[in-house]
């Protein structure tokens, strides 16, 4: 096990009257094995949290450095993890036989290993299809889920397009596969405004063009592992608060499809993002940020001037309050 000591960001300025939590402590990462694949977790620590460890799982293109710039909003609530899992970043190369099944097991294997019982989960894109497997097979583990741009089945854009970008990444065209990314990952720009919408295509343009020959060749296998064991499993969801949320221009999986995963989940509360897309949490990180603190701190989502009305798809047996 390799420990490494970085940095930590300020927390914000007080809000009200309400104390505000220690600063954060320095960052740890770990380094670890599960079924004999190297991965690494990210943990920045905090002394007096309001609120359970919060684990945030990013799509298959983010790694665990990803979220620094949200951690400013969140760092101060509560210790904050994230990882490589192996397959990703720069973790160990996973080849496709291994499944969402073991993804969800590695996870779990972190937690025991960093001595964390139970966490609030965030899971976005990827992160989602991952977090949602650990929940359905560790259930104990989870206090809270927040999902962003998640749905319950792979969208069919995507299915169309991995033979595509597999075959164009093969061949060594980055360029065009990085294209072809941007335009899977982003609305049209016609389709209704979004925040940042032209500097972050640019930055994921420039984030696919520059990839190493390693993250290529895990990207390739991510495509072949979803398209060979597919994503989602109907067993039972730990009955916690539960969150749904997707950017309201979110093309690939549509605030639509948000709705009817959320549906699957008794109480589970959906909203959209105002003025974003499938990239809510790059193109509105401090409000995307803000609404994964308020829900996990036990505020209210309702009435947010950046989110639209507040549903309950399945009112069950409502575990969440608006």
């Amino acid at each position: 096990m390799r420990t490494a000591v970085v940095a930590a960001q300020a927390p914000p300025r007080a809000e009200g009257p309400r104390p505000v939590p220690s600063a954060p402590e320095q960052a740890e990462e770990r380094e670890l094995t599960f079924g004999g694949f190297r991965y690494t977790c990210r943990i920045v620590r905090q002394g007096t949290p309001r609120t359970a460890p919060l684990l945030l799982l990013g799509g298959s293109s983010q790694d665990r450095y990803s979220w620094q710039s949200h951690e400013k909003w969140l760092a101060p609530l509560c210790t904050l993890i994230t990882v490589d899992l192996p397959g990703y970043g720069s973790s160990d190369f996973l080849p496709a036989s291994y499944d969402i099944d073991f993804l969800g097991d590695a996870v779990q294997h972190m937690l025991t290993e960093i001595g964390v019982p139970e966490v609030n989960l965030f899971g976005g894109c990827f992160g989602e299809v991952v977090g949602l497997r650990f929940a359905q097979r560790h259930p104990d583990s989870v206090r809270r889920i927040v999902f962003g741009a998640a749905a319950n089945r792979l969208p069919e854009l995507y299915s169309e397009a991995v033979p595509r970008l597999t075959q164009t990444l093969e061949r060594g065209d980055i360029e065009g596969a990085a294209e072809g990314l941007v335009r899977l990952f982003m609305s049209n720009p016609e389709a209704g405004k979004v925040r940042r919408h032209a500097a972050v295509a640019r930055l994921l343009q420039r984030q696919f063009v520059n990839q190493t020959q390693d993250e290529i060749r895990k990207a390739v296998e991510h495509n072949i592992r979803l398209v060979t064991h597919g994503c989602y499993e109907p067993l039972p969801v730990p009955r916690v608060p539960t969150l749904v949320f997707t950017g309201e221009y979110d093309t690939l999986c549509t605030p639509d499809m948000g709705r009817e995963f959320a549906a699957t989940m008794p109480g589970a509360l959906f909203t959209t993002v105002k003025e974003a897309d499938h990239l809510v949490t790059v193109e509105r990180r401090e409000e995307s940020a803000d609404l994964i603190a308020r829900f996990c701190t036990d505020r209210s989502v309702e009435g947010l001037p950046y989110c639209t009305e507040v549903e309950v798809p399945c009112p069950g047996h409502s575990l969440a309050q608006v």
